[in-house]
């Protein structure tokens, strides 16, 4: 759908000579012979991982993490009141993962792989040329968080006389941090972590070589469990908080922690996932226990006393001799430029949800993907290539595959409801048509039956001086990977949203949460001479779904019995 007849034909006579060419069928040869190789959990795994994020030199800040928002928690106002009982919550479920008690994850019947698991807690990216590498720390001998405030980073060690701190005294251990934080000041350390990878990963080697005791304060903070974010700013508008979990102010966060729970002085709350080596549906179950837990006052808040002997936290001090403090204003300058290019458009939508959808007789992410492409298309005229993450998480170590929503079906649905001369009838059909292909798809791929990391794994095998094939060097191929549109789907009834950034510099990232009465949607993109509107987007997106009901609804009227 994204080619002409003849560019269609062109391509599809491509793919054919490179099945039947002995080229293609060795490529595919040296693939299995990969696959097959002795202790090999999955055959894609270490070039994507290097590929999509560990060699990924753009800042994982706003260009790869992605971030979560919380609904406000209406028993706790008090900000470190609401922090105490989230790192209870967090580390109920991190007793789970330690344990090994956790149950995985279900598709129906189907178990979903655990490994990444293991990067949840305790863990973190570390910069290094010409690739990053993940760490991970053992669960037992690192009992202790890392807390952030005004820009400085203490240690909290959140087991005293072998017994875990209940959340009063983790509320009384924040609050003299927060009065020692506020009281004095401190170079914000924690910008360089959102810079360039090479350029930070030359500056981590700078600021740990600056005294001995700065290897020690990296090895502390990146050790920790996870880190809490204390923020001193107070956000009221949905694209407040959603910028201030995205990527705040550069300065109060380590971004390569694999968690980072925020919250904010008006008690304001929401996480950050470093995305190198956990996708999103893991932190999403992590999340959604934290926030069940902690809205429905299930969290276990242990003693209400707070015992007299709890030792101060630690202040982690970073040594900053001027070499360090040239490289930090530097990378703050190149984050406000950053975020200060990106704009961002968060749409609540009430007037129905997933309950609504079901009824109307559809899939929930089916529609709403349908929703995208026809608001994209009564923005732009045309429909172009998307991508919808699909998790392969059945497969041993598996992560994802590109579900592409652009389909024959999608574009007809798009015409049709854009052609007045349509009855209600053909357009309902047009949509039952593109929704259902869409869901064919996306169970194709997440059976590992996908087309985009097969011909990924095709490409890589390619070896040094050999010629790449034609199908690689065909203009369509290119095209239909540039993704205008980059959307996933997580969703939680204790979400306010969710979000990342667009993956070109002329497309859109939207996020979205399918509640059972509400659709959110997080658009974000550049601001440049492409002349993106995420505003725009938003408004085309809700009409589209608007539409989208009305049509069903009088398709459904019209065909009805006739008393």
């Amino acid at each position: 759908p994204l080619l002409s007849k003849d560019e269609f034909a062109q391509t599809k006579n491509l793919v054919e000579k490179f099945g039947q060419s002995s080229q293609g069928q060795e490529l595919q040869r040296r693939l299995e012979a990969r696959a097959a190789e002795p202790g090999r959990a999955n055959w894609l795994e270490e070039w994507w991982n290097d590929l999509s994020y560990m060699g990924y030199r753009d800042p994982v800040t706003p260009y790869v993490s992605y971030f979560y928002t919380y609904k406000d928690d209406k028993l706790r106002r008090k900000p470190t009141q609401r922090a105490a009982a989230i790192v209870r919550a967090a580390w109920a479920f991190r007793a789970q993962v330690a344990s090994r008690e956790l149950a995985p994850e279900m598709a129906r019947t189907t178990p979903l792989c655990s490994y990444s698991y293991n990067y949840m807690f305790n863990a973190t990216r570390i910069p290094k040329r010409p690739s990053d590498v993940e760490a991970t720390y053992d669960l037992g001998a690192n009992q202790h968080i890392t807390v952030a405030r005004n820009n400085q980073f203490f240690t909290l060690e959140l087991v005293h006389d072998g017994q875990l701190l209940s959340a009063a005294e983790i509320e009384s251990q924040l609050d003299r941090i927060v009065e020692r934080a506020d009281s004095t000041a401190a170079v914000p350390v924690g910008v360089l972590t959102s810079d360039n990878r090479d350029l930070w990963a030359d500056n981590y080697e700078l600021l740990a070589q600056a005294s001995p005791q700065n290897a020690q304060t990296l090895e502390k903070l990146q050790s920790s469990a996870f880190l809490l974010c204390l923020d001193d700013t107070k956000p009221v508008t949905r694209e407040e908080c959603h910028r201030t979990y995205w990527h705040g102010n550069g300065s109060n966060r380590w971004f390569d922690k694999s968690l980072q729970f925020i919250v904010c002085d008006n008690a304001k709350a929401g996480f950050l996932g470093e995305h190198s080596s956990m996708d999103g549906t893991p932190t999403c179950r992590l999340n959604d226990y934290v926030l069940d837990q902690t809205l429905n006052n299930k969290v276990d808040l242990g003693s209400a006393n707070v015992r007299a002997d709890l030792s101060e936290p630690e202040a982690l001090r970073f040594v900053t001799p001027p070499t360090v403090v040239r490289a930090i204003e530097q990378a703050a300058g190149r984050f406000s430029k950053v975020v200060g290019q990106h704009q961002l458009r968060v749409l609540q939508y009430e007037a129905f949800g997933k309950d609504e959808i079901k009824k109307l007789g559809f899939s929930p992410d089916g529609f709403v993907q349908m929703a995208i492409q026809l608001g994209y298309y009564k923005m732009y005229g045309t429909s172009r290539a998307t991508y919808e993450a699909a998790a392969t998480r059945k497969f041993l170590h598996g992560r994802t595959e590109t579900c592409r929503s652009v389909s024959n079906e999608s574009v007809a649905f798009c015409r049709a409801f854009e052609d007045n001369a349509q009855g209600v009838q053909d357009k309902l059909a047009a949509l039952q048509a593109a929704v259902k292909t869409h869901g064919a798809y996306a169970k194709a791929c997440s059976e590992g039956k996908g087309v985009d990391r097969h011909l990924l794994g095709l490409r890589l095998v390619l070896r040094a001086g050999e010629e790449k094939p034609a199908i690689f060097q065909d203009p369509a191929y290119a095209r239909s990977c540039h993704w205008n549109l980059s959307t996933s789907q997580l969703s939680s009834e204790h979400f306010e949203g969710w979000g990342f950034s667009e993956v070109v510099p002329d497309g859109y990232g939207i996020a979205y949460t399918i509640r059972k009465d509400a659709l959110i949607f997080h658009i974000a993109a550049m601001q440049n001479e492409f002349g993106l509107n995420s505003d725009h987007l938003a408004h085309y997106i809700k009409e589209a779904a608007t539409e989208m009901r009305a049509t069903v609804l009088a398709a459904k009227l019209a065909a009805a019995p006739k008393l």
